[in-house]
């Protein structure tokens, strides 16, 4: 797994590939909590990432009540179809704002 963070208009990006499981989450968990200190605006790319286990979701749900602290919004990008099966049956999918590309996540943090 990568974990890079970037910064598009002002929006911090944080993008993620290959899988993120127990072994992975750890790393995808400290590059993004160090990331959205104190941001209102963030994404999430998963857009080229292939498996999302419970301890991968763990992380996103932190990401989320950090970033809602601030009175903020998480945007996921580029979830596929399971992952957003997953998140759906969990009722984690309500929490974020889904989008198919960054460009369509930027506008719609942008537009609110």
């Amino acid at each position: 797994m990568n974990v890079t963070s970037s910064t598009v208009e002002a929006i911090t990006v944080i993008e993620a590939s290959g899988s993120i499981d127990s072994k992975t989450a750890p790393e995808f968990e400290r590059t993004a909590i160090a990331a959205i200190q104190g941001q209102k605006e963030v994404i999430i790319d998963l857009t080229n990432v292939e498996f999302l286990s419970s301890a991968g979701l763990r992380v996103l749900l932190m990401i989320y009540r950090q970033v809602k602290t601030q009175s903020g919004k998480v945007v996921l990008v580029g979830t596929s179809e399971e992952i957003q099966d997953i998140m759906a049956n969990t009722g984690f999918l309500s929490f974020f704002i889904t989008v198919d590309t960054l460009d369509e996540g930027v506008k719609t943090l942008k537009a609110s």
